[in-house]
């Protein structure tokens, strides 16, 4: 008993017992329907064997039942069987549209599941595809010796035009204040930089502006710019 292999899955567990139980059990092919209430029966005989629990062989069982295979067997009119392949009963109605759903519903969820693995693929190929950079188009010649014309240039003028455009007026220092006047914008120089500002007053001190900041000071004229 020590040196009995044990069963590890289910599968192993419903091998062994069509290898017990040929004439009830099947490895392959189509299932023949169970006796109600054989799994008393299976504990009662294989107790003991490869160290067979309870919660194995019922495991087993219900894998097996569930089986397509088995589904598909329990049809009107067929026989269920006990352990020794002796007749139990005819299948009932019930257990045949029972069987029937079940079935249905385990198709249909493999279909389901075949459809999203389907929809994963295509989305998969689609951001493949939107990721992968895109040739530029080749471009169509043009009909004749069309394709090969040179672009018209523009005419010789037109450069001499835009050199030509006049430019604004450059900033000049003031030399004399008495030709400033209270509101007259000007630019008070800050280094290299000018400032906007608006002549407050004219004082013997220098010309007291505001800023554009709203800041008011005294500039001396050299600091200042039309």
């Amino acid at each position: 008993m020590e040196n009995q292999p044990k069963l590890n899955s289910s599968k192993e567990v419903i091998a062994f017992l069509a290898e017990r139980f040929p004439q009830c059990f099947s490895a392959e092919g189509e299932a023949r329907p169970l006796k109600i209430g054989i799994f008393q029966d299976l504990v009662e005989r294989v107790q003991g064997e490869l160290s067979l629990s309870k919660t194995q062989l019922r495991s087993a069982l219900r894998l097996y039942t569930s089986s397509w295979r088995y589904l598909y067997g329990i049809k009107a009119g067929a026989i269920r069987v006990d352990l020794d392949g002796n007749a139990c009963g005819v299948l009932d109605e019930q257990h045949v549209e029972h069987a029937r759903k079940q079935l249905e519903e385990a198709k249909a969820r493999v279909q389901a599941q075949r459809d999203q693995q389907k929809a994963k693929k295509r989305e998969a190929g689609e951001e493949t595809a939107e990721r992968r950079p895109r040739k530029p188009a080749p471009r169509k010649a043009a009909e004749g010796d069309a394709a090969r014309k040179p672009r018209p240039q523009a005419p010789r003028g037109a450069a001499t035009e835009r050199a030509a455009a006049p430019q604004p007026p450059r900033a000049k220092p003031v030399t004399d204040t008495s030709t400033l006047q209270p509101g007259q914008n000007i630019k008070v120089t800050a280094g290299k930089g000018a400032m906007d500002a608006t002549i407050l007053e004219i004082t013997k001190d220098g010309v007291r502006v505001q800023l554009a900041s709203g800041m008011a000071m005294i500039v001396r004229a050299e600091h200042l710019q039309f």
